[in-house]
Formats: C-alpha cells, sequence, structure tokens
C-alpha cells in the first residue's frame, strides 16, 4: 500500500511541476522588462537635463579633480614683516692711514715740511630705528690721541618724502663737504672747505625729496666741542650765542644713462658775541694733504661779526666717466670798519674707471663704488683715474692772505667695496704766501700722498 502511494505522490509532483516553472519564468520576464523602461526613462531624462542646464559633466569633473590630486599642495600664504617693537643697533666704523710729502720749495725752513704720517681718521659709531619712524647716530672720532664728537643726532621720518633732524649733523654747506670721506676721489676735499671752516654744527633741520627734487635747510649754532667751553677760550661754552641759517637745493635727474647733479646752496651766519670776545677767525689752508700743519696761504686773524656765502654744484656720471665742478664765495664782515672783504674757491674735476664701475651717487651726494670684479673672487677691483683744478683766493679788500693754484692727479685703487688704496699729487702754485728767507712770496711745491683705508 505505501509502495502505491510514494509513487503516486511522485507522478502528480511530475506532472505539476512543468506548470509551476512556467509561471516563474513569466514573472521573471515581466520584472525584466519593466527594468528596461525603467532605465529607458531615466535615460530620456538625462539626456533633457543635459540640454537644457550647465551642469558640468561627470568626465570633465572628474578630470579635473584628478589633476587637483596630482597637483603639489600651495605654498602656505607667508606672514606680513611687522615692525619690530624695539630699538635697532647697527656698528660702523672706518680707518684711514696716510702719509706725505711736501718740498721744500725756495729753502723753506719749515720742520713741517718734507715726510710726515699720520691715522688720519679712526671712527667708530652706532646708527639705528627706533619704532614710530625715528632714528638716530653717534660717531666718535679717536685719532690724535683724543676722542672728538662728529655725528650726534636724533631724526624722525615724518613721510616718505620728509625728515626731520635734531643734534650735530652738516649743515649742507657743498657736495664736497656733504660726500662721505670714504667716498672721495681724493685723500682731501676741495682747498675751499676747509680754509672756509665748514664743520657740523648743532641744529634742527629738514630735508624734502621727492622725484629728481631734494630741498634742505635747518637753523644751527655751533660745533659740539665749541658750545661745551672744553677749550677753556673766552667766548665758547655757555657765552657761545652763534646762530646760522642753511639751505642748499638739488636737481638730480636721469638722462639716458647719464645721472645729473646740479646743487646751489646758501648760508648765512651770525656770531654775536663771538665776533669780539671770541676767538679770532683765519682762513687758511694746508698744502694738499692734512700730515703736514703748513698753511703757506692764511689770512690775519679777524672779527668776523658775520659771514653770507654761497656755493654752486654740478656733476654728470656716465658709465665709468664722471665730471664734477664747484664755485663758492664768502663774504666776511668784520667789526674792523670798512673791512668785509670776499673770498672764493672753486674746483674742476675729471675722473675715469679703466675697470668699469660707475661712480656712486645717491641723496644728492657722491657715494661708495660698487667692485664689478672684486679681490677674493678672482678679480683685479676697480681702478680709477681722476684729474681736478682747485683754485682758492683768500685776498681782498686790503686783506692778503694769498692764493693757491693746485693741478692734481689721484689714482685710487679699491680691491673690494669696503678697502681703498690712494695715491695723490699735486703741483700748487702760490702768490702773496709764507715768505721764503729771501721774501720771495711766489712759488711752487710738489705734494705726494698715500691713503690706506677700510671702513665697515
Amino acid at each position: 500500500m505505501i509502495g502505491k502511494a510514494f509513487t503516486a505522490a511522485l507522478l502528480a509532483s511530475a506532472l505539476t511541476a512543468p506548470a509551476f516553472a512556467q509561471d516563474r519564468s513569466d514573472a521573471l520576464a515581466a520584472e525584466l522588462a519593466a527594468m528596461r523602461a525603467r532605465i529607458a526613462q531615466l535615460e530620456a531624462e538625462v539626456a533633457t537635463m543635459k540640454a537644457t542646464s550647465a551642469v558640468p559633466a561627470p568626465a570633465p569633473v572628474a578630470v579635473a579633480a584628478a589633476a587637483a590630486a596630482a597637483a603639489p599642495p600651495a605654498a602656505a600664504p607667508v606672514p606680513a614683516k611687522k615692525e619690530s617693537s624695539s630699538p635697532t643697533i647697527k656698528l660702523f666704523g672706518r680707518l684711514q692711514f696716510d702719509a706725505g710729502y711736501v718740498s721744500r720749495s725756495e729753502g723753506l725752513g719749515d720742520r713741517g715740511l718734507g715726510f710726515s704720517n699720520e691715522l688720519r681718521r679712526a671712527r667708530i659709531g652706532v646708527e639705528g630705528a627706533i619704532p614710530g619712524g625715528f632714528g638716530y647716530k653717534v660717531e666718535l672720532d679717536l685719532a690724535d690721541n683724543q676722542v672728538e664728537i662728529t655725528d650726534a643726532y636724533l631724526s624722525y621720518k615724518a613721510s616718505k618724502a620728509l625728515g626731520l633732524t635734531l643734534g650735530q649733523h652738516n649743515n649742507f654747506q657743498s657736495l664736497e663737504e656733504l660726500t662721505s670721506s670714504r667716498f672721495l676721489s681724493f685723500m682731501e676735499r676741495a682747498a675751499f672747505t676747509d680754509a672756509f671752516a665748514f664743520e657740523r654744527r648743532v641744529g634742527l633741520s629738514a630735508s624734502y625729496s621727492a622725484g629728481d627734487l631734494l630741498a634742505q635747510a635747518g637753523v644751527f649754532t655751533d660745533n659740539i666741542q665749541d658750545l661745551s667751553g672744553v677749550s677753556g677760550a673766552a667766548g665758547l661754552g655757555d657765552e657761545n650765542n652763534a646762530l646760522s641759517v642753511d639751505g642748499r637745493l638739488v636737481f638730480a635727474p636721469k638722462l639716458g644713462a647719464a645721472q645729473l647733479h646740479l646743487g646751489a646752496s646758501a648760508h648765512w651766519r651770525d656770531n654775536n658775541d663771538l665776533a669780539a670776545f671770541g676767538p679770532a677767525t683765519r682762513f687758511r689752508q694746508r698744502p694738499f694733504i692734512h700730515t703736514s700743519d703748513t698753511r703757506f696761504i692764511s689770512t690775519p686773524a679777524l672779527r668776523v661779526s658775520e659771514e653770507t656765502s654761497f656755493g654752486l654744484e654740478a656733476a654728470l656720471i656716465r658709465g665709468p666717466f664722471h665730471a664734477t665742478g664747484e664755485l663758492y664765495w664768502l663774504r666776511a664782515d668784520t667789526l674792523t670798519a670798512g673791512t668785509s672783504p670776499n673770498f672764493f674757491g672753486g674746483y674742476a674735476e675729471a675722473g675715469f674707471f679703466f675697470t668699469g664701475e660707475t661712480r656712486g651717487y645717491k641723496g644728492g651726494r657722491w657715494d661708495r663704488t660698487i667692485v664689478r670684479n672684486p679681490v677674493g673672487k678672482g678679480g683685479f677691483g676697480a681702478l680709477q683715474l681722476n684729474l681736478r683744478y682747485d683754485h682758492l683766493d683768500l685776498s681782498d679788500d686790503g686783506v692778503i692772505g694769498g692764493t693757491q693754484r693746485g693741478y692734481e692727479a689721484s689714482l685710487v685703487w679699491i680691491p673690494q667695496d669696503h678697502v681703498r688704496f690712494l695715491l695723490n699729487y699735486g703741483y700748487l702754485r702760490y702768490n702773496d704766501a709764507l715768505p721764503t728767507p729771501t721774501g720771495d712770496t711766489s712759488y711752487g711745491v710738489n705734494v705726494f700722498g698715500a691713503r690706506a683705508q677700510i671702513d665697515f
């Protein structure tokens, strides 16, 4: 019985299986058809969206993303440099060793002639900036085994164009005088700058610079040494009430590859009580070098009440060539009735760098020359030749101080920017000069000079 029942069940299952499978197959086919229809509908919608909108296609986005991933990371932004909240300090200085020789013309027995040598300058100083636009500078000269203050001032930058200075500093006398001794083309400046006693003085000045124009003006008293009364001379120290007003104007345009400099200055000084009670004034000059104290030309001692002076400046720089010259007039009004002599000085100079450098110029004055091929880096340094005619006349209105005409040459070797060696020669022709033993006051002398210099 059981076997018949099992057999009957198998037969029933076999008969119903094909019908079930057919139904399942129909259901799957229907589902696939529905999916195809939905996909077709979605594709149509995407096509419509592409045609009616600016949505970027997925492919470019992927490319941009890949490019961004491949690019190196961007550098972090550099923070803005903040102004220092503390004063800055910079040490500087210079050393100049000089040797010289002045011929003993016409039997002159002055023992200061012949060979001489000296430490011309030994300066050390500090300068820096103080937050808020302020600055300072203090410089001492230790030559001659004594301490002398050269510069000592506080400055203020009121704007990009306007600056103020209070203290001891130069009072805008001339291009030669305002140029640092580190950058001169000769060992000494033109004769009139020493003869007319140009010096730094204590005062308040303003400097305005805009484009090619530079204007400088100030009110000054006297040199720190004369204001301190260290020398003990009558009329100095607290008795010194001298006062001066000084101004200078410079026009310095570029003319193609050339730099032009045109300048003029005016000065008025009232010696006040110094005229009667202070040291008398002598206008005089050394013979082209500082190592000798001999003065072949000199005025007698004068009681000068006022000084009025004017100067003209001109210079041209083009490549390795430069030319420059100045004219300067000084009127000295004395306490002697009817005696107001007019003195004159001036020079004309030309120079050339055989090694191709250009003479430095900045801010209305000569500046450092940058050596193209310095020693220590396979080069020879810079070599410059300069020629100058220098004229000084200290005789006028009954005052006989003499005249000097100088024919001068210098050879300057700059092995690197901060080292200089100078050789100078000058033939000086005098009239109304220091008398010889025979009474002759017109004669000539030969002068030789050499300098070794370093600055930092």
